[in-house]
């Protein structure tokens, strides 16, 4: 019985579609660098590797609070205003 509901849990995940996954402290501070140019700041607990690229939440920036994702190349695909 306990192998069964074990089995149901690793599907469950498996199946929800992708997992965000920490990142490494070497691509935070290239993140990090690359957000002071553009006169933002992220908390690094609020960035997430994901879908080949990177989302973080709660950017704040000069002009507002923002979400952004990032490429894998670190490249704004995506940047929007709370």
């Amino acid at each position: 019985m306990k192998r069964l509901a074990t089995l149901a849990i690793v599907l469950a995940a498996t199946t929800t579609g992708a997992v965000a996954q920490e990142v490494d402290e070497a691509t935070v501070g290239k993140i990090n660098a690359m957000l002071a140019e553009m006169q933002c700041e992220v908390d690094p607990v609020n960035i997430e590797a994901d879908d080949g690229g990177y989302e973080l939440d709660d950017v704040f920036c000069a002009d507002g609070q923002y979400d952004i994702k990032l490429d894998a190349n670190l490249a704004v695909t995506e940047k929007r205003k709370e």
